[in-house]
């Protein structure tokens, strides 16, 4: 069986989509995104705002919503060994179109070059898209304090 993405987090008026690429294994079990005690998503996004740094998924969520972010991933369902991005396989992509035409998404961030290129190949939205440094921790070339100033510069 094949993974699926979990469906899209909004707050009503949304400036900013962030795109993963696919949830890893261990955001699969625990049922939302950016799960792994080692990605450092949720550091970065609050380090941002100057925000604690959220724990569970209310949290999470209100973090998100509070500074206009809407969530989700690219591919809606692929072959993927683990939680590999580069192993990604037959993606089907996410109807991102339909959550960004007529909404407040403004710029669109994807986590990753992997995000960026199957966001790429995937969809023809007229939002700008920006290639972001991943915040897995396979990308340990990037410290959290350089992944919290390059993120910054986007958010806000």
């Amino acid at each position: 069986m094949n993974p699926t993405s979990f469906p899209p987090v909004s707050g009503e008026q949304p400036r900013i989509l962030i795109l993963g690429s696919m949830p890893s294994v261990r955001s699969r079990e625990e049922g939302f995104y950016y799960a792994h005690p080692r990605n450092r998503f949720w550091q970065v996004i609050a380090a941002c705002f100057e925000s604690e740094v959220p724990q569970t998924v209310e949290e999470k969520k209100r973090l998100l919503f509070a500074n206009g972010i809407a969530l989700w991933d690219v591919v809606a369902c692929c072959e993927i060994h683990a939680s590999d991005d580069s192993s990604i396989r037959n993606p089907v992509g996410n109807n991102i179109a339909e959550l960004v035409d007529g909404s407040s998404i403004q710029k669109i961030l994807c986590n990753g070059q992997k995000a960026y290129q199957l966001f790429c190949r995937l969809n023809d939205i007229p939002v700008p898209a920006v290639s972001m440094p991943s915040t897995s921790p396979a990308n340990a070339a990037w410290s959290l304090e350089r992944l919290i100033n390059m993120w910054k510069t986007e958010l806000l």
